[in-house]
């Protein structure tokens, strides 16, 4: 590298070793000119890209290439004996790293998802804040068909998700579909103070087990599967419905608690509904309970007045 001019005088004015001097005057002069070089590179390609999309890409690459090569200027300026070919490798490994950190990490999230199997095509997960079915897998990322968000019941909104697959290291991920495609629904019922709630309890519970009659026989086949891989406690293995009573603030709330499989919940849901709604459609002495307003007239309503403890004696007797 050849030496700058008047660089000896200046580091002795100052005090300094002049190959420290040089080594910096040189990094400052390849970071400008780099920078300069990758400013010109962005506008050419800003003013001749065809689409958005091609822009985007092209500023990325750029700003990849740009990283390796400012890594590469200043190991040269800054590394002693960097001409061997294995501090160039490294060096070059290391800067790679670093501006491909993001791919890199989805590589190794597309392999531990090979390896380890947490869901597979054809599954139902949630991963963070995304939750749909797997629809597709591949280096970088997996697809997924969302469900929920602004459609109540699990049902598919038609949005694809792509998901990088390194998200699988840092956000929770729940498969609703392997090993026990099984949960547990509830539905609450609200029934005025004044309705026949013990009545209301028993058809519930009638319909629940009706309902649920064979999901049962096959949520516990599968529980017994599943225990053979997890530890799953003797209390978990019951599936028979239950409903449960609460007092609410304006009447009796009756939870009614039955299993179901995960991809008919909304099916399930819509025929307990139809069939809640039909039975109690037939007593007269059931009536659901819902926020309501009264409004009291002052002009109707009758003056207090104190009185004395004789008064109200008096008009006991």
């Amino acid at each position: 590298m050849m030496p700058l001019p008047n660089l000896h005088s200046a580091s002795v004015a100052i005090g300094t070793n002049p190959v420290f001097i040089q080594k910096i005057v040189s990094t400052v002069i390849a970071l400008v000119l780099l920078w300069a070089l990758r400013y010109l590179v962005n506008k050419i390609v800003t003013k001749r890209a065809p689409n958005t999309k091609i822009e985007y890409r092209c500023h990325k690459a750029i700003g990849y290439i740009t990283v390796g090569i400012g890594i590469f200027l200043l190991a040269r300026i800054w590394v002693e004996g960097f001409e061997s070919i294995s501090t160039i490798i490294g060096l070059a490994s290391a800067g790679i790293a670093i501006a491909l950190k993001d791919p890199i990490i989805n590589i190794a999230g597309w392999g531990y998802i090979l390896w380890e199997d947490p869901f597979s095509v054809g599954d139902r997960i949630e991963i963070g804040e995304f939750k749909g079915d797997v629809v597709d897998q591949q280096l970088m990322q997996f697809t997924i068909m969302e469900i929920g968000n602004w459609i109540h019941g699990d049902q598919n909104t038609g949005r694809m998700i792509h998901v990088p697959n390194g998200m699988i290291f840092h956000a929770p991920l729940s498969n609703y579909s392997d090993d026990f495609a099984y949960l547990w629904d509830e539905k609450e019922v609200r029934l005025t103070f004044e309705s026949n709630w013990k009545r209301a309890k028993e058809i519930i519970q009638e319909i629940l087990e009706e309902y649920t009659k064979e999901v049962s026989k096959e949520a516990e086949k599968a529980l017994r599967k599943a225990s053979h891989k997890f530890m799953i406690m003797q209390d978990n293995r019951k599936f028979v419905p239950h409903v449960y009573t609460q007092v609410t603030e304006y009447g009796v709330m009756l939870d009614a608690h039955y299993i179901v499989e995960y991809s008919k919940r909304r099916k399930a849901s819509h025929e307990i509904w139809e069939k809640i709604l039909t039975e109690f459609n037939k007593c007269d002495d059931i009536m659901f309970a819902y926020p309501t307003w009264r409004i009291h007239n002052k002009a109707d309503m009758q003056p207090f007045v104190a009185q004395e403890p004789e008064e109200l004696a008096e008009n006991e007797s």
